[in-house]
């Protein structure tokens, strides 16, 4: 018999059962508590629909008005039905406002807030998450600006030498303000554009922030910028990252946990949707 048979015959068995393990696992997470376990799943399942919170949010939902097809589309949409699914209901949409759509929670108008929501310590305090993406800002600049090229770390737009646009009255104000107070800051009036695109192509800046999702779409309408961080294409920046997710209302730690476990199943089709939905971002 050869030396090495008895190892590849142990390897086959060791693949095997780390298979099964694999497959057991991922089919526990599938499973919805018991009945008696969750008192949000026993009333979903006795509705026979799961009520999901639904409010125009690309790239993670966007309502469908073609009329043909779902009525909603993205990440958000995807991960809702898959708990419709697992659970043998139907999904139904309420639809809410940006403004109601933590109140309507809340008041148990829906089992789950699809939304998605930013996470922060205010809405900590009411309602759960299921954290399945975030926010953030690239940084972009004119491609023949070494002052915006040369940096290698988001530190180095924090000096003197670096003017920095961006719109007054938007959420990164106060972001920015306090991250780069050393650069000269020029707050500017949005015209409706989504960025202070013009500030930096009239070199009257060095530098402004862009909302992560949008800047794929004008790269290629807007020729001649560049972007920071530049890996991935900017998708993978941290700066000023908030996390977003799905809300559901306090004390219901066994539906919570199994959201949260499906979520995490599902993270790798649901990441590779957000990146197909935010090449259609304007």
């Amino acid at each position: 018999m050869h030396p090495s048979f008895p190892s590849r015959r142990y390897a086959a068995r060791l693949f095997l059962t780390t298979a099964l393990l694999a497959v057991g696992a991922a089919a526990q997470a599938q499973t919805p508590p018991a009945p008696g376990e969750s008192p949000r799943i026993d009333a979903i399942r006795k509705a026979g629909v799961l009520r999901v919170g639904v409010v125009n949010n690309p790239p993670w939902l966007v309502q469908n008005t073609s009329g043909s097809g779902e009525p909603w589309m993205g990440s958000s949409w995807i991960l809702g039905k898959e708990f419709a699914k697992l659970l043998d209901v139907k999904v139904v949409p309420v639809q809410v406002s940006h403004e109601t759509k933590v109140p309507a929670l809340i008041a148990n108008q829906m089992d789950i807030m699809i939304g998605p929501l930013n996470e922060n310590a205010e809405r900590a305090k009411i309602i759960d998450f299921v954290t399945f993406s975030s926010t953030s800002v690239c940084m972009f600049g004119l491609a023949s600006n070494p002052k915006f090229t040369n940096v290698t770390k988001v530190e180095d737009f924090n000096k003197p030498e670096i003017t920095m646009a961006y719109f007054s009255g938007a959420g990164e104000e106060p972001l920015v303000l306090e991250q780069f107070s050393k650069a000269k800051l020029r707050g500017v009036t949005n015209s409706g554009s989504v960025a202070p695109i013009e500030e930096v192509l009239a070199g009257r800046s060095d530098v402004a922030p862009l909302n992560r999702m949008l800047w794929p779409n004008i790269s290629k309408k807007v020729k001649g910028l560049a972007v920071f961080p530049k890996e991935n294409d900017c998708q993978d920046s941290k700066i000023f990252e908030i996390q977003a997710g799905m809300g559901v209302a306090k004390n219901q730690q066994v539906y919570l946990d199994w959201l949260r476990k499906v979520e995490a199943r599902l993270h790798p089709e649901l990441a590779a949707e957000e990146r197909r939905m935010t090449q259609t971002l304007k």
